[in-house]
């Protein structure tokens, strides 16, 4: 029997890093954790508060509500991955939205939100078998993980690939915004001063500006066959 290793996907936003990362799980038959759902799941649950707009934060009342929000993952056989729930309410869909795109590098800086949502993966994922992406989980929450990657691209690319994405689901957006969404992002999550987006020593960099998917996925295969060989 092979063992079961854990897979941590860090990266800048828009690189593909949740499509791989489902694809992985579901090759392999392991637990996948979007570690970006869940930040953009508190970032709701502060939007929705008034604790957060595009030019106020009130980090204070969002940190005494923490003990208020409940997240959970839920697999939706339907669609093939597990969709977000805050406080027992399906936000999957509010949370993919331009708008929470924007506000959720703000929340995500906050050190007591990221060490309630440390805590929370890190017991998702104490027994091997997960494929986690995000940020900071090779450095910070699975520093031992056997299989460390990290997904780069582009900014050009990145906000192409997003505008698409949104066009598709008839969000009215210009490619200007989402590339100054992109480029804003990249700058608070790599200079952030808990836990900022960097790439761990032993992570392996995957520049995928001109990579497709099905390539990626090959390469990233040959990899996990290694580890659990």
């Amino acid at each position: 029997m092979k063992k079961k290793i854990t897979i941590a996907i860090d990266g800048f936003s828009s690189t593909g890093k949740s499509t791989i990362a489902k694809l992985i799980a579901k090759k392999y038959n392991y637990i996948y954790v979007d570690t970006g759902a869940m930040y953009r799941a508190v970032t709701l649950f502060a939007k929705n508060n008034r604790f957060v707009t595009h030019d106020f934060l009130d980090k204070d009342s969002l940190i005494a509500s923490l003990s208020n929000i409940s997240l959970r993952f839920q697999f939706n056989e339907n669609l093939g991955f597990a969709e977000m729930f805050l406080n027992n309410k399906n936000v999957e869909n509010e949370i993919r939205t331009l708008e929470i795109s924007q506000l959720v590098s703000k929340i995500a800086a906050i050190s007591e939100v990221r060490k309630k949502l440390v805590a929370e993966q890190q017991e998702m994922g104490k027994n091997g078998g997960i494929v986690m992406d995000g940020r900071d989980i090779g450095t910070v929450v699975f520093p031992d993980a056997e299989l460390k990657l990290y997904m780069t691209a582009s900014p050009e690319k990145r906000a192409k690939r997003r505008y698409d994405e949104l066009i598709e689901k008839g969000d009215i957006v210009s490619y200007e915004d989402i590339l100054f969404n992109v480029q804003e992002r990249d700058r608070i999550d790599s200079t952030r001063d808990d836990s900022p987006l960097v790439k761990a020593t032993d992570a392996i960099e995957i520049d995928n500006s001109d990579l497709g998917i099905e390539e990626q996925f090959e390469k990233i295969c040959e990899l996990i066959n290694q580890k659990i060989s």
